[in-house]
């Protein structure tokens, strides 16, 4: 652990939790074979720096379903990545004590139900210091989870940086206001996260339409679409979204729609749009963003395992996590030995 970390008690596994975590492909389910808590009293005897949340919640879906079966997918299909990162230098976790805190509580077919146990238990991380890591679920799972990241931070302390095709600014989709296409404009309008206090990447496609951006105008939105990473490359986008996330808000939340990735890359997920940005330009940035903002929180969603192959979407998705964990521990370790940050790569 890193030297804020050394005041904690030593916590050792039992044998034989240990040798259930040890291989990939056996054993009990836990995001990064890390250890698994179900109680709150747990979460506060560990005191972790960040809890896997998931919300396995997909009936906001308009096209394809399935992404309530995305967090389990995540945590048990994913392949073994290791610890050690190899352009920051660190083990991940000997900077970040990361738990996972397993899952809200969705019955299928109740929204109101599933949205409110979401909005409690990444609460329930938020308030005690804690950065909540939410695998979704499609994505109006980040209404109720941002919005507790904001009752803990405060109305209009927190910018989000969105990753999608689409921008999820819709009023209604056919009468339903807790859509996964609405999630944005319910955080907007309720004051949660202003529209001044996002910027949002990759987004393409034939949707929203214009009635819907002129909306996003009027609210302060930033966004950069897939025709400026083509014309100005993705370097350049990238250090400016960051750029633009430290002006926004004190906190940041980053959301990251896996669908802003080319179907080549992702295709098991519910709205695949053609033309998207590579793994490679995803993870780079989530990592810089983790690197150089305060995270008050970060969420994976539409991951439809169904529609996947060979589970590329699900380990796209499994390695932004991981990306965003190694953002968060290469600024504590810098922060602890006053080394320079790493280069935007």
């Amino acid at each position: 652990m890193g030297a804020d970390h050394e005041d904690r008690p030593s916590r050792e596994l039992p044998p034989g939790l240990a040798e259930q975590l040890d291989l990939p492909y056996s054993g009990m389910v836990s995001f990064g074979h890390r250890p698994f808590l179900t109680e709150t009293d747990q979460l506060d005897a560990w005191r972790p720096d960040v809890a896997i949340v998931g919300a396995p919640f997909d009936i906001a879906t308009t096209n394809r379903p399935g992404a309530r079966f995305g967090p389990r997918a995540i945590r048990a299909t994913a392949y073994e990545p290791g610890t050690y990162h190899l352009d920051l230098g660190l083990e991940i976790f000997d900077w970040l004590e990361v738990v996972d805190f397993g899952d809200a509580y969705c019955p299928h077919g109740q929204t109101e139900v599933s949205h409110a146990n979401i909005r409690e238990r990444v609460h329930t991380v938020a308030s005690r210091g804690i950065v909540p890591v939410v695998l979704g679920g499609d994505h109006s799972i980040t209404w109720p989870s941002a919005t507790a990241v904001a009752d803990v931070h405060g109305y209009g302390n927190v910018g989000i940086v969105h990753f999608d095709a689409h921008a999820d600014t819709a009023d209604n989709i056919e009468g339903n206001l807790a859509s996964h296409g609405t999630p944005m404009r319910r955080l907007i309008e309720s004051g949660a996260v202003p529209g001044t206090h996002f910027v949002q990447v990759g987004l393409r496609g034939y949707w929203p339409p214009q009635d819907t951006f002129e909306w996003m105008l009027e609210q302060g939105m930033t966004w950069h679409t897939m025709q400026e990473i083509w014309d100005r490359g993705f370097k350049e986008v990238m250090a400016d979204a960051v750029s633009e996330a430290l002006e926004k808000a004190e906190k940041l939340y980053v959301s990251v729609d896996i669908d802003v990735l080319d179907p080549a890359h992702a295709p098991g997920t519910g709205t695949p749009e053609p033309g998207g940005i590579t793994s490679a330009d995803l993870l780079r940035m989530v990592r810089q963003l983790c690197y150089r903002h305060d995270v008050a929180g970060v969420d994976v969603v539409e991951v439809a395992p169904a529609y996947d192959h060979a589970e590329l979407t699900v380990n796209a998705a499994h390695r932004v996590v991981f990306e965003a964990l190694a953002g968060m521990a290469a600024r504590r370790r810098d922060a602890a030995q006053e080394k320079p940050g790493p280069p935007a790569r």
